[in-house]
């Protein structure tokens, strides 16, 4: 069964199932919508109107990484960078707010449209972003790797899914960075900002944040 057919087969039994990298690699790499979709291995449901889902909420990433802090940090600068793009509302769930505590979902299992309904009731939102940071690794060799997925809580439909892996020393990730840089923040001192990136995580992780962003 090739990659599209497993997509229909899921969306068919509105089942949503966590993608594993394989799944997201045959999914399809993104078209090149800007400065930073290069690198990016992601999947964008192409029948899904993503402006129609009016609040969608953030849940705080769990954290597969060895710095728990990293949750809270890494979920409000994406939450800003989606803010930024203006395609829904957003609100951020906590991970102990009772409402999410109370609903006991498993991210690696697959959710029946019952839970799907739960969810939609209990966060009062038409769609949920949930995800894993897989990965953090501070300076000297700074590294971001995120697991996530928005599912449209109005029929249980998987709209769109990345996992990634931003790695500083990766040679892809130092040319978007300068791109980053360049065109988006439009900075004359360019070098020194990319220096930054390089040692700070809070400014790796706004780049990271953008970089996701962008693909949706």
């Amino acid at each position: 069964m090739n990659s599209r057919a497993i997509i229909s087969s899921c969306i068919a039994r509105r089942m949503i199932f966590i993608l594993s990298p394989a799944i997201l690699l045959l999914a399809g790499i993104g078209t090149d919508r800007g400065t930073s979709q290069e690198s990016h291995y992601f999947y964008l449901n192409p029948s899904a109107d993503l402006t129609s889902i009016g609040r969608v909420a953030v849940v705080e990433l769990y954290n597969d990484s060895s710095y728990p802090q990293m949750s809270s940090e890494v979920t409000e600068s994406l939450f800003n960078a989606l803010q930024k793009k203006q395609v829904f509302g957003l609100t951020i769930v906590k991970q102990n707010d009772p409402s999410w505590r109370s609903l006991r979902l498993d991210l690696d299992t697959s959710y029946s449209h019952e839970q799907i309904r739960s969810m939609r009731e209990t966060l009062k939102c038409d769609g949920v972003l949930i995800g894993t940071i897989t990965k953090f690794r501070p300076y000297p060799h700074m590294a971001v790797g995120l697991r996530m997925r928005l599912l449209d809580l109005r029929d249980g439909r998987l709209v769109w899914a990345i996992e990634q892996v931003w790695d500083i020393t990766d040679k892809k990730t130092e040319h978007q960075i300068r791109k980053y840089y360049s065109s988006e923040k439009n900075l004359s001192s360019v070098p020194l900002q990319e220096h930054l990136a390089a040692v700070s995580p809070m400014e790796f992780i706004k780049y990271v944040s953008f970089e996701v962003a962008e693909t949706l």
